[in-house]
């Protein structure tokens, strides 16, 4: 039987290379949940995980089921990706690597530009700030199929929010443009939410959505005035969207707003 998302209590095959075990903590900011990716070579024995996702037992158990586990990847430092790391790696004996030695176990933390041979695989490691300063996306290639992990830098539904401690709208729209040099055809396998089939046309929709926020909070401010708060903008820009997600895009206006005030 094939899987479609969302599917709790599976690992659900996505290509030749790349399975999903989707962690079951959904919520407004993980969507369906935390996605912890299963990479391998198709005749590798050993397998990449990336993100462990929330330290939940049946969740990390049917990861450490598709091993053995020959390294744990991590894109950021968000908890509902990194609560898992001491109990998979108990479990699967496997080292793990992400940018903050916080995050590491066993290994040194990770390099812009590194590439890495593993599980049949060669995973290339992109830095990525702007959704937090310490976000990395890893892209890996089989046979002519190429797929970028993403982590939270681009969703697989919706639109992501800026850390409100050291989200970096510059930066993010930087990071926007390295996705999209990787041209058309790349699989993006997201965080949170279903994989999308060209992340490139996505980075695309991401950076008009910014530019179109961006206006609509310089609006903002040519009405309210240039020291209005978050939450003022917020209330003015975002009436299309839902009470319970304005602390989110309270989050984001912030950033926002330190975007276009360090550029006044």
């Amino acid at each position: 039987m094939t899987l479609e998302h969302p599917a709790y209590g599976a690992i659900r095959e996505v290509s030749a290379f790349a399975s999903v075990a989707l962690a079951e903590n959904p919520g407004y900011m993980t969507l369906d949940g935390t996605n912890t990716w299963i990479l391998r070579a198709p005749d590798s024995p050993g397998c990449v995980i990336v993100d462990p996702g929330p330290d939940d037992e049946a969740h990390l158990r049917r990861v450490a089921s598709a091993g053995p586990v020959d390294l744990v990847l991590i894109t950021h430092r968000h908890i509902d990706h990194t609560e898992g790391i001491d109990s998979l790696a108990r479990l699967v004996q496997a080292p793990v690597r992400g940018l903050r030695p916080d995050d590491c176990r066993d290994s040194p933390p990770l390099a812009a530009g590194e590439r890495i041979d593993v599980s049949g695989l060669t995973i290339e490691v992109l830095s990525a700030p702007g959704h937090t300063a310490d976000s990395m996306m890893f892209t890996a290639d089989v046979s002519g199929e190429r797929a970028l992990l993403t982590g939270d830098t681009i969703l697989g539904r919706g639109t992501t929010v800026l850390d409100a401690y050291d989200g970096d709208l510059g930066a993010y729209l930087e990071t926007l443009e390295r996705i999209l040099n990787l041209g058309p055809g790349v699989i993006g396998l997201p965080g949170h939410g279903p994989e999308t089939a060209d992340v490139a046309a996505v980075a695309l929709e991401y950076k008009a959505h910014r530019e179109e926020r961006l206006e609509q909070i310089r609006a903002a401010l040519r009405v309210l005035g240039e020291d209005v708060t978050a939450r003022e903008v917020v209330e003015h820009v975002y009436s299309d969207v839902g009470q319970h997600l304005w602390p989110a895009a309270e989050a984001s206006v912030r950033v926002q707003l330190t975007y276009l005030r360090q550029r006044a």
